[in-house]
């Protein structure tokens, strides 16, 4: 899709992304029907869900001075909505509740566009939607991570058109929100150990739009938020490929282009860690590339999936309006007309390391071609709770924009596995155990390090080492069982339509698979202890980027004892130059003294060594 970035285009842009939602408001108004899939909170939840996440789009949209027809509607819909009175009342509550997550738009509207949602209401009418709206102040708790933040954007709502607001429990969560910041403009989303996109568009999103909003109230806190966010954008650049696209990893992907709302929000702040050009780059770029997916239904709603309708890959809070959290990135749409943003030509990712270890983040960021693919080595990655693949989503190998990753679609083998970027290990009887919680990690400047336990019995130590255009996989394995294991590299997606230019080229030897597509390159190598290669053809809708894909994967069979199992993975755009690498895979040596040194096979570089005995004897110690 050609969009231009003019502040005219992305206003009728989204006017007619909005235009499908008029056939679809119940028959008062306060809830919009966009599917028969269930979630985890009951249907009049997802009703209000569905009403309110649009909102996200709509409101900074009217703030910037943009027309919606559908605003008559939604203003119905909130007045019906927190009527007691009314039969789509969306309900009282005394906990934690999905409701709170969307009173925070609403809280957003009271602050951006009180002309549109707070002016024209009458005096019963305001107050009951302060009612309902403040029953978030007296919950007896909120999840301890970024949902603290929507209480704050209600308060914040209400001290911007005059009503009584609770500054003790925003003073009380700001701080809450401080205890979460870890360094270099990270923080974690409460006291976990993933790190994913919510740091960035909940986390950095909201309190960004609390210093623009606060800046003058609130002065102190509104320069840490800012320069807290200037410091992250300086490695949350890294996840962004020139083509637009972003490292698929952790959970809520179906929120789609959020991904860029961090940028959105950083221009709305005035914070400049970049040039306005840069800026718009990232952001229209990201545009273009979601909207060149499937991920627009026949009904023109957008779909649960990722790069297309997927729900193989959900979590049980994803309901059929979820996906429009994605358009908390249309926040630049209250910029006013003659913003220097809407100015700005679009420039190009600035220059960027090859290779950057994102401490805070718990990755190794590999940028072997330019900017034209990115992946993420990680180690140490997992949510606090338990999700649909939480393993899939935080603890593979690696994350490509390329290549995506894959979620099983079942438990038993490996079609059903879809085990791309991981070790997958199991007692001879195709039930298949991976990497999921790492007991140590350590991301270092060349190399990422895990140990874990798929069993109590089983012990794996886990190098990555990245070699350009391949990596290098080394697994210290000490296990007390039979076992089956598979290595699974990049899974690369099949041709698809009639196009035969688009036909795979699949070579499979004793030691190696290679697929090749038009647009990239996948393939394993063996370099040691395994006994076969194998091309798995994995089952359809598990990978987020494509549905149907090939993967290159290595196994063997291993008897109770020490092994030492190596690999090296390739993964890349396909020009004659990689045609040329795929050729070209690492080299190692084995030392006497339990070390593996990989070197570069171009130059003979050395890359990294890994001390297996080192390792073993901190063990011991």
């Amino acid at each position: 899709m050609e969009l231009k970035g003019t502040k005219n285009e992305l206003q009728l842009f989204l006017n007619d992304l909005y235009a499908p939602l008029e056939q679809r408001f119940t028959a008062g108004h306060a809830g919009i029907e966009m599917g028969a899939t269930g979630s985890i909170y009951n249907e009049a939840t997802a009703l209000m869900e569905a009403f309110a996440r649009p909102l996200w789009g709509l409101v900074p949209h009217a703030s910037g001075g943009g027309e919606s027809a559908l605003w008559p509607m939604f203003l119905e819909g909130i007045i019906n909505g927190t009527d007691p009175e009314h039969e789509e009342y969306w309900g009282e509550f005394s906990t934690k509740d999905q409701r709170m997550v969307e009173q925070a738009v609403l809280g957003l509207g009271l602050a951006l566009a009180p002309h549109k949602l707070w002016e024209p209401l009458s005096d019963v009418q305001k107050m009951q939607v302060y009612n309902w709206l403040n029953q978030i102040n007296h919950v007896d708790r909120s999840n301890p991570n970024n949902w603290l933040m929507f209480t704050v954007l209600v308060n914040v709502g209400f001290k911007k058109v005059g009503l009584p607001y609770d500054q003790e429990i925003m003073d009380d969560y700001l701080e809450k929100i401080d205890t979460y910041y870890l360094s270099d403009g990270w923080y974690s989303d409460g006291l976990t150990d993933q790190r994913d996109y919510y740091i960035a568009f909940a986390m950095h999103y909201y309190t960004l739009i609390y210093a623009k909003l606060m800046a003058e109230d609130d002065p102190q806190r509104a320069a840490v938020y800012r320069e807290r966010s200037a410091q992250f954008a300086k490695d949350f650049m890294y996840w962004f490929a020139e083509d637009g696209s972003a490292i698929p990893f952790g959970r809520s992907l179906t929120y789609r282009f959020a991904q860029v709302s961090f940028w959105s929000a950083l221009v709305y702040a005035e914070v400049l860690p970049f040039s306005y050009g840069v800026l718009k780059g990232i952001i229209m770029r990201h545009f273009r590339w979601w909207f060149e997916k499937p991920i627009v239904g026949i009904d023109g709603l957008l779909s649960i999936g990722y790069a297309y309708p997927n729900l193989v890959m959900t979590e049980n809070y994803n309901a059929p309006g979820s996906p429009y959290w994605a358009f908390k990135a249309n926040l630049i749409l209250a910029l006013p007309d003659d913003h220097p943003f809407w100015q700005a030509e679009e420039e190009p990712l600035p220059e960027l390391k090859e290779l950057r270890a994102l401490q805070e983040a718990r990755m190794l960021v590999s940028r072997p071609e330019g900017n034209k693919h990115v992946i993420a080595y990680t180690s140490g990655q997992m949510a606090n709770f338990d999700m649909a693949h939480s393993a899939a989503k935080y603890s593979k190998f690696a994350y490509s924009t390329l290549f995506g990753f894959s979620v099983p679609k079942a438990g038993y083998g490996l079609v059903q596995g879809a085990y791309d970027s991981t070790l997958a290990l199991c007692e001879c009887d195709e039930h298949y155990r991976v990497r999921r919680f790492c007991e140590m990690w350590e991301i270092g400047e060349r190399y990422v390090y895990s140990r874990w336990h798929p069993w109590s019995d089983v012990q794996v130590e886990t190098w990555i080492i990245p070699a350009g255009l391949w990596h290098v996989r080394i697994h210290s394995i000490h296990s007390a069982r039979h076992l089956d294991l598979a290595e699974g590299g990049f899974a690369i997606g099949q041709s698809a339509g009639f196009s035969r230019s688009e036909r795979e080229i699949i070579n499979v030897t004793n030691t190696a698979v290679s697929v090749q597509m038009p647009w990239g390159i996948s393939a394993i190598h063996m370099l040691n202890g395994f006994d076969r290669a194998e091309c798995v053809y994995p089952e359809p809708n598990t990978n987020l980027l494509k549905p149907r894909t090939l993967l290159p994967s290595l196994c063997t069979r291993l008897e109770p004892g020490d092994q030492v199992l190596m690999s090296a993975v390739f993964g890349a755009t396909n020009t004659p130059e990689n045609q040329s690498a795929l050729a070209l895979p690492p080299i190692i040596k084995q030392h006497s003294d339990g070390r593996i040194s990989v070197y570069d096979s171009c130059n003979g570089e050395l890359l990294y060594t890994a001390d297996l005995s080192e390792r073993r004897n901190k063990d011991v110690e």
